[in-house]
């Protein structure tokens, strides 16, 4: 299928206001290249981004870019997003380059296009992810993990999973039994493989996950350390495991806090994370009514995560 891409150069000032014109127009999202992107400064304790490419990015104010399909009244619309945009003078709206161009891609041109963002990135003391794309050096004692993201969650660097793995590295010594809830494209299993632990469960409800996950963990090797499964949560998982990593919503980790507490070992970890700061306070409290005590609380952004023990 062809799709046009409209791209229109502008201002910071106007940005919100073409989104929402190119929204109302019939495109699905926006991609906003912004030219402040590469004076931002970033918090990188880790290096966790890094490499943008300035010719990503315009010189100067904003370049917005939509995504319509090519049929019989493709130029109408196109003209319909032009006198929207030229309307925003009237409310004294600065357009700024106010450059409009259109030109035409193939659909699976546009479905791989993202990948020149995602780049290798070192998201903790011991652990490098990298697409399986993009060729790296290992340093002594780096762990790298290969990922193919697909079409499932995870391409590892949410600061969500980042907490994740910098936990998991704080509390595996080797040989611990993980089961791992969520697991999208595998990535938080596959790292506790990395660091030492066996064996691992792998666990999501999506079919397309679980596909994502095997795939990514026989592109690691580590095949014979982990086992992935279609489950719901934790539902009829007869096991009593050292870790479990969660990194979904607050309110799914809610749902079955009791049942990580029956079945962790003494002393057994769980690795909670996905929670939004707004929810910190009702998650803990959940969690310490289960007997869990807070060893550590990580945050990153407006994420939370916490490493709570079973005593």
């Amino acid at each position: 299928m062809k799709w046009s891409e409209i791209s229109i150069h502008t201002s910071h000032e106007a940005t919100e206001a073409i989104a929402n014109i190119l929204h109302e127009s019939g495109a699905g999202g926006v991609i906003i290249e912004d030219s402040n992107t590469l004076l931002q400064d970033w918090e990188t304790p880790f290096g966790e981004i890094y490499q943008l490419a300035p010719e990503d990015f315009p010189e100067e104010g904003v370049i917005i870019k939509a995504y319509l399909p090519v049929n019989s009244y493709l130029m109408e619309t196109v003209e319909q997003i032009k006198l929207a945009f030229n309307h925003l003078l009237t409310y004294d709206i600065n357009l700024g380059e106010g450059k409009v161009s259109l030109s035409e891609v193939d659909e699976e041109d546009w479905a791989t296009s993202w990948k020149k963002y995602y780049k290798p990135v070192q998201i903790s003391n011991k652990i490098l992810i990298t697409p399986t794309w993009e060729e790296v050096e290992q340093k002594d004692d780096q762990i790298v993990i290969a990922l193919d993201p697909g079409m499932a969650f995870g391409t590892g660097t949410h600061p969500t999973t980042v907490m994740c793995i910098q936990a998991l590295e704080k509390v595996i010594q080797g040989n611990e039994e993980v089961i791992d809830v969520g697991c999208g494209t595998g990535v938080l299993s596959i790292a506790a493989a990395k660091l030492g632990a066996k064996p691992i469960l792998a666990l999501d409800l999506d079919e397309v996950a679980v596909e994502s996950a095997r795939l990514n963990i026989q592109l690691n090797h580590v095949n014979k350390r982990i086992d992935v499964m279609q489950n719901n949560l934790l539902e009829h998982i007869d096991k009593k495991p050292d870790i479990i990593v969660a990194n979904i919503l607050a309110e799914v980790i809610l749902s079955f806090t009791g049942d990580v507490a029956r079945m962790l070992k003494p002393n057994g970890f769980f690795i909670a994370s996905g929670i939004i700061q707004a929810k910190e306070d009702t998650v803990r409290e959940a969690l310490e009514q289960e007997g869990f005590l807070i060893e550590e609380t990580l945050i990153q952004e407006d994420w939370v995560a916490f490493i709570a023990k079973k005593v």
